[in-house]
């Protein structure tokens, strides 16, 4: 017994005396922990120039447990200008999380706002402010692209295994979202003595048990500001989107999702207003059009099928076919444009022309080569031959949901037909880039980058670098092979045709060689759409476009104008065209 109470008596002394946790704890109910959120991580344009920056803001916070059940409520709704239904929802809402725990109960509150509120705010135990960043936009550009952020919900803070609590900040959308580990930052916590008013007497122990809170990195974007800026003005009042790439790199110069919406309306207390209304646009301004939108590539898919034709013996530059203002065989016709007879085209010509039969002459050789098996196997070949140019399967950029378009599988087709009932003539029309197949604009880019390049391509990306080391994922630096180089030169004699007197006359300009293709994409909804991809100059090319106008028509009466203007814009930094510059930027095509 006397061991016994030796030990206990030890053990007092030791609480008492010696370990001061104890004191502390019963300070604590004098005692405010307030946790130090980090600023963001800035982020820049390729060219240093401020893209997205923080401002300061204030969250009322609330701690159900120390609410004065007395309180004059109406005041408050009055001070924070909420109703009292507002005021009783936010307050279940903290019970619910925790009554003796402090949550946000109103964020997002101005510099200003909080200046009038503070005055008061001691009158209302329970509650105090508390000091955070939200982001700012000096240009308001590029909404799709930087993304915004919101306050997390259940899913964030289980999936964060408790780093993130209720009234935390996260990056919802686009770059916020994706580099959102890189971004946030590391949170300190401080802890300050209070008055029975709730009012802050000191810091606690001259902050012994404080933590600093750690700056997010930094982001650098490949996006060229000014030329994204300009890009969004020439599609103002069109549905679309516009893509450019630097070819040798990958690094992704303009990513435009038309129409747009001002990033700044999606920060603070308007953005579940401003939400709600773009939600319910019908023009989609919050559809990202270059990762999502799925359109037949129409014509410009003609490059790839040249490349592969060649690639499995099945063409030669020299290589000619018949055009009967279009292809027939049976009850089988597939027309050229506008019922223009071709002749007898080489593939210089057939590409420069847009001859819609030696391009289904070349898928039927294809099918139909026995050197390189059965039906099914030669069509598996010619699927993986497509899909080698980024086509039917997500390139994997930093952004999230992107979509893969479509390159049909042969399951696909005995789906429609049954098995061993389809052939070649089943799926004519995707020769000449209809039918079936489907691509997202950030393909189209990238797919025209790898003409600019000769045969490879690196996954586009929207990050230079990151962080004060310029870290850049080794992902983006991997090279990815396509095809030979000696296949693409034929093929780059006819995109230049096609601008310089050819279906792309409207992108010509006389000092800057530029290559491309038009294409008209069959729309079944009404207007087929107008696109163009091009890159220039032809040696050492410094960008490859692809430009989609919807219900626009041909690809020359807007695609192909607005990609030569950016190049020009880019290449020169001047416009010397500025009657077609004034025709695209007052062009209203929303009701098309």
């Amino acid at each position: 017994m006397m061991a016994v109470f030796l030990v206990f008596l030890i053990r007092l002394i030791y609480l008492q005396i010696i370990d001061k946790s104890y004191a502390t704890l019963a300070e604590k109910n004098a005692i405010r922990k307030t946790t130090v959120y980090p600023d963001r991580g800035l982020i820049y344009d390729r060219n240093g120039k401020l893209l997205v920056v923080n401002k300061q803001i204030y969250e009322i916070k609330v701690i159900p447990r120390k609410i004065n059940v007395a309180m004059d409520t109406l005041a408050f709704c009055d001070l924070l200008n909420i109703s009292k239904d507002e005021f009783i929802e936010k307050i279940i809402k903290a019970k619910n999380y925790s009554p003796y725990l402090p949550s946000t109960f109103l964020s997002q509150v101005s510099i200003d706002e909080f200046a009038k509120i503070q005055e008061r705010l001691y009158e209302f135990t329970g509650f105090y402010g508390e000091s955070r960043t939200v982001r700012d936009y000096p240009i308001p550009i590029a909404g799709h692209v930087l993304g915004y952020i919101g306050e997390v919900n259940e899913r964030h803070i289980v999936k964060s295994n408790g780093y993130y609590q209720m009234g935390d900040y996260i990056g919802m959308a686009g770059i916020e979202k994706y580099y959102e580990p890189w971004l946030r930052g590391i949170k300190g916590v401080k802890y300050q003595y209070v008055d029975v008013y709730n009012r802050v007497q000191g810091s606690f122990k001259n902050g012994e048990y404080d933590s600093a809170a750690v700056t997010g990195d930094d982001l650098h974007l490949s996006i060229d500001r000014d030329l994204q800026l300009y890009a969004e003005k020439l599609m103002a009042n069109k549905r679309g989107s516009v893509v450019a790439i630097e070819p040798t790199s990958g690094e992704i110069l303009t990513f435009v999702s038309s129409p747009t919406y001002n990033p700044n309306d999606m920060v603070g207390l308007k953005r579940s207003k401003t939400f709600s209304k773009l939600y319910r646009d019908p023009t989609k301004p919050l559809f990202n059009r270059p990762l999502m939108a799925s359109y037949p590539p129409g014509s410009i898919f003609k490059l790839a099928m040249a490349v592969v034709g060649q690639k499995r013996g099945i063409l030669h530059p020299s290589s000619t076919f018949v055009c009967n203002s279009g292809f027939s065989i049976g009850s089988l016709r597939v027309n050229c444009n506008n019922g223009e007879n071709h002749g007898v085209p080489d593939l210089n010509h057939a590409i420069s022309e847009s001859c819609n039969a030696y391009f289904c002459h070349t898928f039927k050789n294809y099918m139909l080569n026995k050197n390189l098996g059965n039906n099914r196997q030669n069509y598996q070949l010619w699927r993986d031959d497509i899909m080698s140019f980024g086509l039917g399967k997500k390139l994997e950029i930093d952004m999230p949901n992107e979509l893969k378009g479509l390159v049909p599988t042969p399951e696909f087709f005995d789906r429609r037909y049954g098995t061993k009932r389809w052939k070649w003539t089943n799926m004519i029309s995707m020769s000449i880039g209809q039918g079936e197949l489907g691509t997202t604009p950030i393909q189209m880019a990238n797919y025209i980058a790898i003409f600019a390049n000769r045969g490879f391509y690196y996954t586009p990306h929207l990050i230079r670098y990151l962080g004060k080391n310029k870290e850049l994922p080794k992902r983006f630096l991997a090279k990815h092979e396509v095809a030979d180089s000696k296949y693409f030169e034929n093929i780059l004699d006819g995109m230049q045709a096609v601008v310089e007197h050819g279906t792309a006359r409207s992108a010509y300009l006389p000092n800057i060689p530029i290559l491309g293709k038009t294409g008209t994409s069959q729309n079944p909804h009404g207007k087929a759409h107008s696109i163009f991809v091009c890159f220039a100059p032809r040696e050492q090319p410094k960008i490859a476009i692809a430009v989609y106008v919807e219900n626009a028509g041909y690809g020359s009466l807007y695609a192909a104008p607005i990609a030569s203007l950016m190049i020009e814009k880019y290449m020169t930094d001047t416009i010397k065209r500025p009657w077609v510059e004034q025709r695209l930027l007052e062009a209203d095509l929303l009701n098309n």
